[in-house]
Formats: structure tokens, C-alpha cells, sequence
């Protein structure tokens, strides 16, 4: 459960930062965010790393997740738009990183069946 609270942090910092970089462009001031939530979330990711998941599992959720948060909340804040185009593309980013998960627990579950190693 630790590394899924990590991964989160890393998500939100990462969307943070992001929507600040947008707000930075009439608030210098908010560049001081964008450069400690970059930092940030990167330290924490790798946390999530250190704490066992698997590269591919957190980059995925990590970048499907900021993607996604990053286009709904500009909708919200900054009034982009949010088409039902992008709508689908969304959907699809969140499909190949659940594929990719998945893929991961089954792969790990045969390497158990197989070696009798605990993954």
C-alpha cells in the first residue's frame, strides 16, 4: 500500500507542477512551484521504485494519470477545451497502462508458479 500512496504524491506533484507552469506564464512568482513540484515528484517516483514496483507499472499509471488529471483540471481552471476526441484518447491512455498492469501481475504471478520465488 506504501508504494501506491507514493505513486499518487508523485501523480499530484506532477500535476501540480504542471498547472503552475500554465499559471506561470502570468505569475512568475508560481515558477518557484513548477521547479519544486518536478523535484519533487521525481524524488518521490523514485521512491515508488525503491519501494518495488515495477519501472514500466509506475511510469505508466504515473504518466496515464498526469495526462489525464492535467487535461480535466485545465478544463476546470483554465477553460480548455476537452472534445470528445480527446475524451476517447484519454480513455485509450488509461487502457494500455491497465493492460500494462495487468500484464505485470500475470507475469509475476507465472515467475512464482515458476521459481517458487516470492515477486
Amino acid at each position: 500500500m506504501k508504494k501506491w500512496s507514493l505513486l499518487l504524491a508523485a501523480i499530484l506533484l506532477e500535476v501540480t507542477a504542471t498547472l503552475a507552469l500554465r499559471g506561470a506564464l502570468d505569475h512568475a512568482a508560481l515558477y518557484a512551484v513548477v521547479a519544486a513540484g518536478y523535484v519533487g515528484s521525481f524524488a518521490v517516483l523514485g521512491l515508488v521504485l525503491r519501494a518495488g514496483m515495477g519501472l514500466g507499472v509506475a511510469y505508466g499509471i504515473w504518466g496515464a494519470a498526469g495526462v489525464t488529471l492535467t487535461a480535466l483540471l485545465a478544463t476546470v481552471i483554465f477553460g480548455d477545451p476537452l472534445t470528445a476526441l480527446m475524451g476517447v484518447g484519454i480513455a485509450l491512455v488509461i487502457a494500455g497502462v491497465l493492460c500494462v498492469e495487468i500484464g505485470s501481475q500475470a507475469a509475476r504471478a507465472r515467475r512464482v508458479r515458476k521459481e517458487g520465488v516470492d515477486a
